[in-house]
């Protein structure tokens, strides 16, 4: 080696350059694509949504295990079967988003395998060059001579250099080597890692098949009972039609009522200011006039057609925001599901039949804790046959219903809080524990759904 650097020294100068080649680019630049293009939804969001599924099946089993205490299939066991079916689904396309996520892990974590075995395989192949060309000179003496046959210091110099440097690129590429290689185990662990997580994965889904065709085999067995149920459930379906409007009736009686209450407060308070300020114009202060309205003066016909309920400063301020709340408001109970929904809506059993819903109904345990949602004063407490004791909480000009309740812990014109637990829920001749929940504006009927938050 050391006599062709003789006769051709600058051939020998370019060599240095040689060194500063970098090997692991692919690999890097196939790590800039795989971190591209995430998964929609992370693993602790779908480990977060699997645990709810979890918790919410065990909720709707406790329902149903309540429900099939009577002998007899209710119109509550099928509400839970088909809550059960919608979170079984659930369930299964949240398993079947993580097995997406981790066949395109996979095919991403294969691609950098074969990246990295490739770039492996170049880096060795390099390092045999250089073995094989640090072999010919590997006899210090061929070194000297290579040193010393440099025609001037500065050559000299630079040959020097270039011995240092072809030193160090061999001790940098078994070093790329190495960390290549330690790179090429931790892929091939995870991609086996995720492989398992995938047959895992697998096996759940399979077993969540079966379970969803149990239920829906469940479903249709309960169905054809009620359908062989025909003449009792219509005669339920007539009692609950029959309660709803005795309902209806009591709600718009109070609102209309408290409409005109409060519209007989600002007529009887406008008349005193007015009063104050004649009396103030004529200097007869602290006198009191013979036609200044008393606490008792009685409605008016006037005050009977108001529209809406005339808010106070105070009572603004709580209707303001209460409406600001839209959406985020607590649910009156801590566990249960939507039974029936808002409006219209075909009878699950019975063919041709529409039910109308002016709130919703949510399908708990008996006994649950029934909270107000909402800051407010409570309006009235009764009792309606097939609703069970009615709580009504005046919100300024919001009203929210509380019906098919067991206890009750409040009183009339007491002040609440949100949250703050006012009864329990009551239970059905059938087992079926229910709370109707109704949200007003005015005499509007308002659907209470778009009102709560998500739980």
């Amino acid at each position: 080696m050391g006599a062709p650097a003789q006769h051709h020294p600058r051939r020998k100068k370019a060599a240095p350059a040689r060194p500063a080649k970098s090997r692991p680019a692919p690999a890097h630049r196939h790590k800039t694509r795989a971190a591209a293009g995430p998964p929609a939804k992370s693993k602790a969001q779908l480990e977060r949504e699997r645990r709810a599924n979890l918790q919410a099946i065990q909720e709707k089993s406790r329902v149903l295990d309540q429900t099939q205490a009577k002998k007899k299939v209710t119109l509550g066991q099928l509400n839970v079967i088909k809550e059960q079916l919608v979170v079984k689904q659930d369930v299964i396309q949240n398993i079947s988003t993580q097995l997406h996520g981790i066949d395109t892990n996979v095919h991403q974590t294969a691609q950098q395998v074969l990246q990295t075995q490739h770039s492996l395989a170049e880096l060795k192949d390099e390092y045999a060059r250089l073995l094989y060309t640090a072999s010919k000179t590997a006899n210090g003496f061929n070194q000297l001579m290579f040193l010393f046959a440099a025609d001037s210091f500065n050559q000299f110099v630079l040959r020097l250099r270039y011995v240092r440097q072809y030193t160090e690129e061999r001790q940098q590429q078994a070093a790329r080597i190495r960390g290549t290689q330690v790179r090429l185990h931790e892929q091939l662990t995870g991609l086996t890692q995720q492989q398992r997580r995938k047959g895992a994965l697998l096996n759940t889904q399979l077993s969540e098949n079966k379970s969803l065709l149990t239920l829906k085999t469940q479903q249709d067995e309960v169905v054809q009972q009620l359908g062989q149920q025909e003449q009792g459930l219509r005669a339920e379906l007539a009692e609950r039609q029959q309660a709803v409007e005795r309902l209806d009736h009591l709600i718009a009686e109070r609102v209309r009522e408290e409409i005109a209450r409060a519209a007989r407060e600002a007529r009887l308070a406008a008349r005193r200011e007015a009063l104050a300020a004649a009396r103030a114009r004529s200097g007869r202060r602290g006198t009191r006039s013979d036609d200044e309205p008393t606490a008792d003066a009685p409605e008016t016909a006037a005050d009977r057609r108001a529209s809406r309920v005339v808010l106070t400063p105070e009572t603004a301020l709580v209707a303001s925001n209460f409406a600001g709340n839209k959406g985020r408001l607590p649910w009156p109970v801590g566990r249960g599901f939507i039974s029936q929904r808002f409006g219209r809506h075909p009878h699950p059993v019975l063919r041709h039949v529409m039910v109308e819903n002016r709130g919703i109904d949510i399908q708990t345990g008996a006994g649950e804790p029934v909270r107000a949602c909402f800051d407010g004063k409570v309006l009235t407490i009764t009792s309606i046959a097939g609703m069970n004791t009615i709580v009504m909480i005046q919100h300024g000009d919001y009203f929210t219903v509380y019906a098919k309740m067991r206890s009750v812990s409040v009183s009339d014109g007491q002040r609440v809080r949100a949250r703050e637990v006012i009864g329990t829920v009551a239970a059905g001749s059938d087992g079926t524990a229910e709370l109707q929940f109704q949200v007003w504006h005015n005499a509007a009927n308002l659907n209470p759904e778009s009102w709560l938050g998500r739980r």
